[in-house]
């Protein structure tokens, strides 16, 4: 088992493991760490469009991947704007900042060359 972890690449890696944190992230923050409302608060379904992600980038899935790209923007938008509030809420934000730039970057670099693969493949073909 974990010779398979070893034969991933790097980033996929990283990026999977930035998304489960992620999402462990979001449920403790918006249900017992600093809810918006006390015992709990219905933000915590936020963290869901995370576990459709996940398996796909464990195994590799290109589609998966390029939408999981666009999706984590939006984890690092709120973590810009939640960054301005005071106490855990800020340490929270940030971290959550940072963990989806983190998967962003790892996501890119991982569809960099395959990408670029697919141009070249698009741009034979035309020939």
């Amino acid at each position: 088992m974990f010779k398979k972890i070893l034969e991933k690449n790097p980033y996929q890696l990283i990026a999977t493991a930035a998304f489960i944190d992620l999402f462990i992230l979001c449920v403790c923050w918006e249900w017992f760490v600093s809810p918006l409302r006390p015992g709990g608060s219905w933000l915590i379904l936020k963290g869901i469009p995370l576990l459709f992600a996940i398996p796909g980038i464990w195994k590799g899935k290109v589609y998966t991947m390029q939408w999981a790209s666009m999706l984590i923007l939006l984890y690092a938008l709120e973590g810009l704007v939640r960054i301005l509030e005071t106490g855990a809420n800020f340490w929270l934000a940030a971290l959550e900042t940072l963990l989806s730039i983190i998967g962003f970057v790892c996501l890119l670099m991982y569809l960099k060359p395959i990408k670029k693969e697919a141009k070249a493949l698009k741009k034979l073909s035309a020939k």
